[in-house]
Formats: structure tokens, C-alpha cells, sequence
């Protein structure tokens, strides 16, 4: 309503003013703060009035001042109007437009917006329409899968896109997908799949196998350094005997090559689509094209909406419409508490506390994230020693940064893998013995004060601000340098002296690791980075996966004995449900399917 802005320029034209207290003023000073005519100030003060925004008292004579009195709260009026911009689907100007006022008003916006989101029925004649409205804090910046860097934009592409095969729930099997079948040689260095029939990407042209060896090749193109792409160049060659057969010739031998064509790093995309519109592809602005069980209907202001995807090649979602609102992150916010997404009937990421216990049903899930730090021991400096490093693994306290980060999906961490630990974990007690422990072995590895660099990225800020904390308590000076997720696997990270992210263990854990200690290998010793390389090695030629999982601990325990990779906690994954929703499987490492969901 264009009234309600003139009322907020007039409001806060005079910040001085109370409410309910009469404040003296002309017409003619009014007129000048909305830069109207004296006639139009009238007519918007009458409207005023009937709207019970203000009470006015117009005194006439030359030297006489009118009575001005507001009457509502400012604060309240924003909210009625952001209210309004939301549900014209414009809720980015209606957060830009609260949070200048602060994280309270915000929040009582976001407190109605948790009402508008869940599951909604719409009846048109005989005809019924099933909505899904999904918040999702952060931002999109692409949905192509050879762009993607966040969780959320993940989640869609999910939604959106196929690949040629698919991980079972339990992450044990490979299973079969856009390709019915495959086979391999005896090397186990030449795979090749046979495609379904019938498949039809949302343009509604028919996938061949000359999209399979594009999309390949487009990821090499475009991320050539990109999640996984130690697999993608590994590619030698690829081949296309018909529109059905698709075959890949490896350089080496890779056990992990056909767990990443299941992950959405893989997915398929339509050669001619791409080609035409180029960059613009996953864009907002472009164009967004898989083969999966939703379509992008339409985006803008923060709102994806997807539609059920008739001709998917397996069977119809329930839903005939998903809308992903996305909620911009508050650089004042915690981490923890932007993955709090208020009330709506599937929840991911989150704790049920104070919510009617009998009104929701929650699983803790068996995947996690994992949050670390790894040691650059190519800078010269404190961390090149050894007995620096184990100081600086001891001076954090573990103990207190549970308590700080608090919650019952929060634990200490202390492997990749669900081992028990012969110690019960680093547990320090009393804080002055542990003060006293960490001053010793500061002074008896000669560390003077000289200053670390921690990089990581701005989610994790709030994370690196409590180990600066710590770490300074102890008498550690610790710096932290924040880069964009795109940047983090770039050279940039190599001015580090400490690095700090995270990992999924997911039901592609072994594909995130081998990422990891490769990306690890850049910044270790010639030594230590050369034996690392051997049991990568003997993991990617190795078929049996207790074999794989024994060596990857030998590696782990390694790189812990030497300091090199210290742990800090795992959250564990919760998705919370209203007892109305059904099809969600609750082995599942990762997120929901939408395709699988529907509503009593």
C-alpha cells in the first residue's frame, strides 16, 4: 500500500516523537518531508486519520502550529506491509524492508511467515492442486549442477535432475537410473551403461547418449578443479555406439567412478539447450532443464517454484507443486540458528523445543556434518612444529565449545567413521589446569606470540570466532581470513596457516573423503603428501569396501597422530515431520525427495 510508505518517511521524519504524544507542526513543514503539494499533504493526512494511523489537530491562523499525534507503532505498520510483499511473492523486499529496524522485528515477520509455509490444498471444480511451501535459508546462486556449492542449491538440483544411476537410501548399493544396466571390463578402466527409453528432458526432448558424454565433458569444462572433477579428468575417452549405449575408457582404475555418476555433481543436462542459451543455464535468469521429477516453473524475489513433472520416466510425484522460499541470511545470525526453520511440515537441520510433542514426529538421521581443521605445513612458521601443532590441537577447548554451540545433535568428533575412541575423547575438566597445561607447552615449543592466519568461509564465521576465542585464552594469536565457498578449493587458501570447514558423511562418504585428503595433499609435505597419494591409490584400485574403510582409517589415523587434521565436532542430521505427511523414509543419509511426499 503506497500510503503506508508515506506514512513510514513521515514516522521517521521525527525519531524524536513518541507515539501517542502530540508533537506541533505545519502542514507546510509536512509537505516538504514527502516532497508533495500542500494540497496532496491534506488528502494524506485525511487518509491517515480514516486509517487510524495518526491523530491531527489542525489549528488555522498565521503563528498557529497544528497538533500531529501518531498513533501506531511503526513497527507494527512495517510488518503489516512486509506481510503483504510476501504474499505477492516478494519476500526479499519485505526483508529488506524489516531489517533495518533489527533482528527483533525480523524475527516477528519470520514468526508469521512460519504460518504461511506447509502443505496446502487448493480444489478447482473436480480438480485438486497439493502445494508444498519449503523455506530454505541462503541464497541461490545456480542450479546447474556443474556450478552448484550449497546445500540448499543441492537439495534442488536433486529435485530437478537425474543421473545415470542412484545410491540406495543406506548408501550401500549403487542401483539403477537413467541407465537400466551396465557392465565393465575385466580392468575394471572401461564401463559402459545402456540407457532407458523414453526419457525426456522438462523441454520435452528425448535424452540420448550424446548428452551423457556432453555433460561430462561440460564439467570438466567448467570445473575443471570443481567437487570430484580427480574423477571426471580421470576420464580418457568417451564413447557413443548408439542414442542408448554411452561408454567410458578410464586412465586408471577407480572403484569410486560409478558411486560419483550417482551423485548430483552428474547429473544430466541437455546439450542443446546448453549450447544456445550458455551461461544463462541454472541462472534464474536462463533457463533450468533436467530430466527429474519437477520442473522450475518460475523464479523471482527468492521464490523457485516447481511443478510436478508429467512425463517423468518413473512414477508421477504426489505433489503437483513445490515453492522453495528462500530466506537471505542474516550476517548477525548464527550459523545454528538459520538452520532453525520455524514450523512447516518437514523440517531439515533442526531441534524440536517447545513444539507440542504430540504434534510432530522427528528422526535423527544417520548422515552428519563434520567440522575440522587441517594444518597448511608448507608455511614456515609455529605450525611447521610438531609440538606447536599438538599445543594448538590440546588449547582447544573441546568441552567448551560443545557447551557454547550447545544441543542434543552436537558431539565431539574424533573420526570420519562411528569408531569408539581409546580415550573417551579430549576432555579437559578444570580450567585452571587447563590454562596452566597450555601456557607449558606454549613455552616449551618456543612459541612467542607470532600470529596465525585461520581461513574459512563466512558460514562458518561464527564457528572460527569461538576457536579464536579459545585459542587466545591460551595465549594463541589467531587472525581469521573469510573467502567465498567458490574460492575455498583456490589458490587463496594456500596464504592460510589453518583451515577450517566441514564435511558431509553422507552416503557418499568415501567420494567427500578422497576430496578431502586430496585437497589436503596440496598443502602437506612432499613426505607425508606422497604417502597419502600411495593409499589413495590402493583405495581406488581396491573392490571390497571393509578393505577401503580399514585403509581410510590408517590414513585418518595418521594424519592425527602428526596433528595435521584436528577435529572439532558432528551435528547429526534431524528432519522433523507433521504426522500428516507421508513417503518420508527415515533411513535416509540425506535430504527428502519431494517426489516422495504426500498428505493425509
Amino acid at each position: 500500500m503506497k500510503i503506508r510508505r508515506h506514512y513510514f518517511i513521515l514516522r521517521e521524519s521525527y525519531p524524536q516523537a513518541t507515539d501517542g504524544v502530540p508533537l506541533e507542526v505545519t502542514t507546510a513543514e509536512l509537505a516538504e518531508k514527502l516532497d508533495c503539494t500542500h494540497r496532496n499533504m491534506v488528502l494524506l493526512l485525511k487518509r491517515m486519520v480514516q486509517e487510524e494511523w495518526i491523530e491531527w489537530a489542525a489549528r488555522r491562523g498565521r503563528g498557529n502550529r497544528s497538533l500531529l499525534t501518531f498513533a501506531k507503532p511503526l513497527d507494527s505498520l512495517m510488518l503489516e506491509e512486509a506481510e503483504e510483499l510476501a504474499l505477492r511473492g516478494d519476500l526479499q523486499s519485505a526483508l529488506q524492508l524489516l531489517q533495518p529496524r533489527g533482528a527483533a522485528l525480523v524475527g516477528r515477520f519470520q514468526q508469521w511467515l512460519s504460518g504461511q509455509f506447509g502443505f496446502q490444498t487448493v480444489v478447482e471444480g473436480e480438480r485438486r492442486t497439493d502445494t508444498l511451501r519449503f523455506p530454505m535459508p541462503g541464497k541461490i546462486d545456480s542450479l546447474d549442477p556443474a556450478r552448484i556449492h550449497y546445500v540448499g542449491e543441492s537439495h534442488l538440483v536433486n529435485q530437478l535432475f537425474d543421473g545415470l544411476v542412484r545410491m540406495d537410501v543406506r548408501g550401500d548399493a549403487v542401483l539403477p537410473h537413467l541407465a537400466h544396466a551396465w557392465e565393465t571390463n575385466e580392468s575394471r578402466t572401461e564401463w559402459t551403461f545402456f540407457l532407458r527409453k523414453g526419457v525426456f528432458f522438462h523441454h520435452g526432448r528425448e535424452m540420448t547418449s550424446w548428452d551423457v558424454k556432453y555433460t561430462l565433458y561440460r564439467l570438466h569444462r567448467l570445473a575443471p578443479n570443481g567437487l570430484y572433477s580427480w574423477v571426471y579428468n580421470g576420464i580418457e575417452h568417451i564413447d557413443t555406439p548408439d542414442d542408448l549405449t554411452i561408454r567410458f575408457r578410464l586412465k586408471t582404475r577407480n572403484e569410486a567412478f560409478l558411486s560419483f555418476l550417482s551423485t548430483n555433481r552428474a547429473s544430466i543436462v541437455p546439450e542443446d539447450l546448453c549450447e544456445q542459451i550458455g551461461d544463462a543455464f541454472g541462472q534464474a535468469s536462463g533457463a533450468v532443464v533436467g530430466t527429474g521429477p519437477f520442473r522450475l516453473s518460475s523464479s523471482s524475489h527468492g521464490i523457485w517454484i516447481l511443478e510436478a513433472f508429467p512425463s517423468y520416466f518413473q512414477e508421477r510425484p504426489f505433489l503437483d507443486r513445490v515453492e522453495v522460499w528462500t530466506m537471505p541470511a542474516d550476517a548477525d545470525r548464527k550459523e545454528e540458528d538459520m538452520e532453525e526453520l520455524r514450523q512447516f511440515q518437514v523440517m531439515h537441520n533442526v531441534r524440536i523445543e517447545g513444539m507440542a510433542g504430540g504434534e510432530w514426529e522427528q528422526v535423527r538421521q544417520s548422515g552428519t556434518t563434520c567440522k575440522f581443521l587441517t594444518v597448511n605445513e608448507l608455511k614456515t612458521g609455529p605450525l611447521a612444529n610438531a609440538a606447536f601443532r599438538s599445543a594448538l590441537d590440546y588449547a582447544i577447548h573441546r568441552t567448551e565449545l560443545l557447551r557454547r554451540l550447545s544441543g542434543d545433535v552436537i558431539e565431539e568428533a574424533t573420526s570420519f567413521w562411528f569408531r569408539p575412541t581409546a580415550d573417551g575423547g579430549r576432555i579437559v575438566t578444570d580450567e585452571a589446569d587447563y590454562l596452566l597445561t597450555c601456557s607449558t607447552m606454549l613455552r616449551e615449543c618456543g612459541y612467542n606470540g607470532q600470529p596465525l592466519v585461520l581461513t574459512t568461509i563466512p558460514q562458518y564465521e561464527h564457528d572460527a570466532a569461538l576457536i579464536q576465542e579459545m585459542l587466545g585464552k591460551a595465549g594463541i594469536n589467531l587472525q581469521i581470513h573469510l573467502i567465498a565457498a567458490e574460492q575455498f578449493k583456490g589458490k587463496e587458501r594456500m596464504s592460510a596457516d589453518l583451515l577450517l570447514f566441514a564435511i558431509m558423511l553422507d552416503e557418499h562418504r568415501e567420494l567427500r573423503l578422497i576430496d578431502l585428503y586430496k585437497s589436503m595433499m596440496q598443502h602437506m609435505d612432499h613426505a607425508t603428501g606422497a604417502v597419502l597419494g600411495d593409499a589413495l591409490q590402493r583405495i581406488l584400485g581396491e573392490p571390497d569396501a571393509s578393505v577401503r574403510m580399514g585403509l581410510f582409517m590408517e590414513m585418518e589415523d595418521e594424519l592425527i597422530k602428526r596433528h595435521s587434521l584436528l577435529f572439532l565436532y558432528r551435528k547429526h542430521l534431524k528432519t522433523a515431520f507433521h504426522p500428516s505427511v507421508q513417503g518420508i523414509s527415515l533411513e535416509s543419509l540425506g535430504w527428502v525427495r519431494f517426489r516422495d511426499l504426500w498428505f493425509r
